[in-house]
């Protein structure tokens, strides 16, 4: 049995996580999975290891993490795989040490007995150039 974490980032803005709550429920009711939560890397609950943790009691083999984000960077490279208790990619002494965020985030590794499995952001897909098209269009009011 295979249970979906799906990662946003987080906002101060209640519409960013309603977003990433939207797409879960797209992916409960399109896939095949015995769970799918939400976590974030900041700002709003539930974190990542908190829904990694929730995904984990519905008895579960393996947890498939997945961060919505569109890009890899260093929340995809190295926090997130940290949270996951996952060897980052990126090392810290790569940081330029400016990075803007500067919210307390907890890197403590979740412990589950699920194995973990995380996957690429969304990346580069013709069904997202679909999207901006769409939005293109309704931006000119073509829709």
């Amino acid at each position: 049995m295979v249970a979906v974490v799906l990662v946003g980032h987080g906002s101060r803005l209640p519409y960013s996580r309603q977003v990433v709550e939207k797409i879960a429920e797209y992916v409960e009711e399109m896939g095949d999975f015995e769970t799918v939560e939400v976590g974030f890397m900041e700002l709003c609950e539930p974190t990542v290891q908190e829904a990694v943790k929730k995904a984990a009691e519905s008895g579960v083999d393996k947890i498939v993490v997945v961060p919505v984000f569109l890009a890899h960077g260093v929340h995809t490279k190295r926090d997130i795989p940290k949270m996951l208790g996952l060897e980052p990619e990126w090392d810290d002494d790569e940081d330029d040490h400016d990075h803007h965020h500067h919210h307390h985030r907890d890197y403590t590794p979740v412990d589950v007995d699920a194995e973990i499995v995380y996957a690429e952001p969304l990346g580069a897909d013709p069904r997202i150039a679909e999207i901006v098209i769409d939005r293109i269009k309704e931006a000119l009011g073509e829709e």
